[in-house]
């Protein structure tokens, strides 16, 4: 029977002396082949501590990448230990509303109204005074 690691347990082993991965629910201690790695040990070593199947899967290994993973294989992880995904809920936005239109429309006539007024009324103030001269 395989033997069950913790994530926290698997979380210590994140060096390139001593590199732990998860995968699939399964940990595979990956340290032996940190220099043959294809994409070099940073990228193992980054996904160390965590749950590395999404990273593993997005690359696209090939079956025989996947097939090596047997000799790598030290025991499985307890799942309990492994925090679940939070989905991303966006914060909620108000409604539009149509009622809000009209109340802007009729600030923005509140302000405007006004400056009409006293635009025609210098406008007539300007005119009277140049017929008048």
């Amino acid at each position: 029977m395989a033997k069950v690691y913790t994530l926290a347990e698997v979380s210590q082993h994140n060096s390139a002396k001593d590199c732990w991965l998860v995968i699939s629910g399964k940990v595979y201690d990956v340290t032996k082949f940190l220099d043959d790695h294809p994409g070099g040990d940073e990228v193992l070593i980054s996904s160390t501590g965590k749950d590395a199947t999404d990273d593993f899967e997005d690359v696209g290994h090939s079956s025989s990448a996947r097939a090596m993973l047997d000799e790598y294989y030290v025991g499985d992880i307890d799942s309990a230990t492994i925090p679940t995904k939070t989905k991303y809920t966006p914060p909620k936005q108000p409604q539009y509303n149509q009622d809000k239109t009209s109340e802007f429309v009729v600030k923005l006539l509140q302000f405007l109204v006004p400056l009409i007024i006293l635009g025609v009324a210098f406008g007539i103030r300007f005119y009277t005074k140049q017929s008048a001269a």
